[in-house]
Parts: structure tokens; C-alpha cells; sequence
């Protein structure tokens, strides 16, 4: 398994896995799969915020399996915080290592960003999976948001975890 910094030329391959995840597990993001699949020109869109971003790809040969998407504060007072996004691994990666492949690269990252003193990442309560995952890390859940997120006719909480460097 390699895991690397995606490109504008990974755009698709990476919209095809987005759409994915948003079909296969929707209470795990607050996009929609509906409301993605009417975006106009989505893969345009998706090369812009690879140029703008750090997004990493977990690849099993030449098949993206897993990504995860590092967002920078952008104004004075917030730079010295970001949060992790869109963070995914196809069902039959879960409990492989991909996951853990894209933290470990991802906190790499994140740990020589000058000056970056916070790191969060929002997950739905009920995954215990990713939440264990987080917390190997060094993540600690500093709130839960309740109704976070409506999803086929239910409420779901989300939890905020944070690593602090």
C-alpha cells in the first residue's frame, strides 16, 4: 500500500471515491450523494481544491482506496489551527491498515506545518472504528454535537476530537 499526496490528476479517480463514500456511508459526512451528484463540473472543482489543499490517497496497486483531506485556517487569528476532512477507506480496506496508513501520513503532514498548534476532526459518534483510530492517535473528543447531522430520517451526534501539538 502506498499513500501519497493526490494531484490535480487524481481529481477523478478521487471524485469516483467520494461519490462512494457519500452512496455507502452517508451518515458519515455532511455532504450528500444527491446533492453531489448535481454539482456542475465536479471534477474541475475537485482538481481546484487539490492545488488549494493537502489531500492524500491510499492506493492498493493502482486503486485509490482511502483519502483524507488536511484544511488550514486561513486568517491570521485561526492559522494555527486545522481539521481533517472527507475521511474515507473503502469497506473491504476497513481493518486492513489504510486507515491508519492515511493518519500516519496525514499527522507527518500536519507535525511540520509551521507553527499549527491544533488538529480537529469531527466523527459520528456511533463509529467506533474510526473514533479508536483517532484516539491511537492522540486525539480527544472535546464535545459532542448533538443532531449533528439528519440522515434517513434520524438524528445523529458528532464527535469533535482535537489533537493538540
Amino acid at each position: 500500500m502506498e499513500v501519497r499526496q493526490l494531484t490535480v490528476n487524481d481529481a477523478e479517480t478521487y471524485w469516483e471515491l467520494r461519490l462512494e463514500a457519500l452512496k455507502k456511508n452517508p451518515e458519515a459526512f455532511a455532504s450528500s450523494y444527491e446533492e453531489a451528484i448535481l454539482k456542475d463540473d465536479p471534477i474541475k472543482s475537485t482538481a481546484r481544491n487539490m492545488e488549494s489543499g493537502a489531500t492524500f490517497g491510499a492506493f492498493d496497486n493502482e486503486t485509490l482506496i482511502g483519502v483524507v483531506t488536511f484544511v488550514r485556517g486561513s486568517g491570521i487569528k485561526v492559522r494555527h489551527k486545522a481539521d481533517l476532512f472527507a475521511v474515507y477507506v473503502t469497506p473491504e480496506y476497513r481493518g486492513k491498515g489504510a486507515g491508519r496508513a492515511l493518519l500516519s501520513r496525514v499527522m507527518e503532514y500536519a507535525k511540520n506545518q509551521d507553527a499549527l498548534l491544533i488538529l480537529s476532526v469531527s466523527v459520528v459518534s456511533t463509529n467506533e472504528r474510526a473514533k479508536h483510530l483517532y484516539k491511537s492517535f492522540g486525539f480527544k473528543t472535546v464535545y459532542i454535537e448533538e443532531k449533528a447531522l439528519y440522515v434517513q430520517g434520524q438524528f445523529l451526534n458528532e464527535e469533535h476530537m482535537v489533537q493538540y501539538f
